[in-house]
């Protein structure tokens, strides 16, 4: 009978460790790349371009205060530039704010990952803030792109928001174009002429994304819009910073 209670009480000890394993495991926490440009000339204007203040703080805060843990790589390594129009007090907004006085992140900031010393194998997610750098440096960087299409044939989420779906350009999986067939949005035309700098930058989003075979969509000038097509997620402008993050939160939630 003794042996029979032991038994049965070993049983029981194994079982409720399989299920706090099962519990934690479930329960680990998510971990995102985050990539951003190290470009900071606007073509031949003599003014400054980088990444979109909110673009990042807001992705960065809503995931960040969801328990996902964070890292920052860039094509050079070290400080990204950062667009200057996106800080001027016009476009500031809660997460924005929460950025200037954020020193812990700022000093992050300073110190980003060169990006060809990233692995995917160590991120369940991968996020590209927009601003215009990256139609410089990113969208024809082989080791982003080899980075997206990695992250995408091992079944994990690959986010976008604004100029950054840019950086799909030259993406491919399995020989065909990553945005052929998909269901996806990004800065637009009409909002690339709004800012007069259709002449300036090196293509056209919205025209890109389309001759590489994606089903393009958007909603009016600087409205809140965001496209989740299986594991690529787009959304148009800096309005849609948040409802991205909200997406790959979702995606990240839900992963199996």
């Amino acid at each position: 009978m003794k042996k029979i209670k032991l038994v049965a009480t070993l049983l029981i000890m194994v079982s409720s460790i399989a299920i706090t394993a099962q519990k934690t495991n479930k329960n680990k926490m998510k971990k995102v790349l985050f990539v951003l440009t190290s470009h900071s000339e606007l073509g031949n204007t003599g003014e400054k371009t980088g990444f979109w203040t909110e673009e990042f703080a807001a992705p960065y805060y809503e995931l960040l205060d969801k328990g996902v843990q964070i890292d920052i790589a860039t094509p050079k390594g070290g400080q990204p530039p950062i667009d200057p129009k996106s800080e001027d007090p016009s476009f500031a907004t809660e997460d924005t704010k929460r950025f200037d006085e954020d020193e812990k992140l700022l000093d992050q900031l300073k110190n980003t990952m060169k990006l060809a010393a990233v692995k995917s194998s160590d991120y369940d997610a991968v996020f590209y803030p927009g601003g215009h750098g990256p139609l410089w440096d990113l969208a024809s960087d082989e080791k982003s792109a080899a980075l997206i299409a990695d992250f995408y044939l091992n079944n994990k989420p690959v986010a976008f928001v604004c100029h950054s779906p840019a950086v799909l350009k030259n993406v491919k999986v399995n020989g065909e174009f990553l945005v052929k067939g998909k269901k996806l949005t990004g800065f637009s035309n009409t909002e690339e002429e709004a800012v007069g700098l259709t002449t300036v930058v090196p293509f056209l989003l919205e025209d890109a994304l389309k001759a590489n075979g994606a089903t393009y969509s958007k909603t009016d000038d600087w409205q809140p819009y965001a496209v989740a097509d299986g594991l690529l997620i787009t959304g148009q402008n800096p309005a849609s910073s948040k409802l991205v993050a909200e997406k790959l939160l979702h995606q990240l939630n839900h992963a199996k």
